[in-house]
């Protein structure tokens, strides 16, 4: 299923969350903020993300790739079907839109983003 591989690869990404809003629409953050839209029922969009204001104008004049309803404005596109890029083109689309959106956030949470995860240390069983 095509939402699985999108949906795999940005919560691949640092901090990504996911979270489904507006009834039925799977929204992919970071720092609380949106990088990335995928709708969970039939829609006329397959995705929706942010891009650089140069790679918009690039993208929009390509076939079934149209400014993102509501948020074109803020230089986010839309593709109308899944093979409207190809998926290696998509995931470096999505790392670029996750990477814009972590520059826009304020700088301590951008340092606290950035921090390496700690990790819990495992207690052993003792006999």
């Amino acid at each position: 299923m095509e939402i699985e591989w999108v949906r795999r690869y940005c919560l691949s990404l640092r901090n990504a969350t996911e979270q489904v809003q507006w009834g039925d629409d799977l929204v992919f953050k970071i720092g609380g903020k949106m990088f990335a839209v995928m709708p969970l029922e039939p829609a006329p969009v397959f995705l929706s993300f942010k891009c650089a204001p140069e790679v918009f104008a690039d993208l929009t004049e390509r076939p079934r790739i149209i400014p993102a309803p509501y948020l074109a404005r803020a230089h986010w596109v839309s593709l109308e079907s899944n093979d409207a890029l190809p998926r290696a083109e998509i995931e470096r689309l999505l790392g670029e839109a996750h990477a814009l959106v972590l520059a826009k956030l304020p700088k301590k949470l951008q340092e606290r983003l950035r921090r390496p995860t700690k990790r819990k240390k495992r207690s052993r069983a003792k006999d």
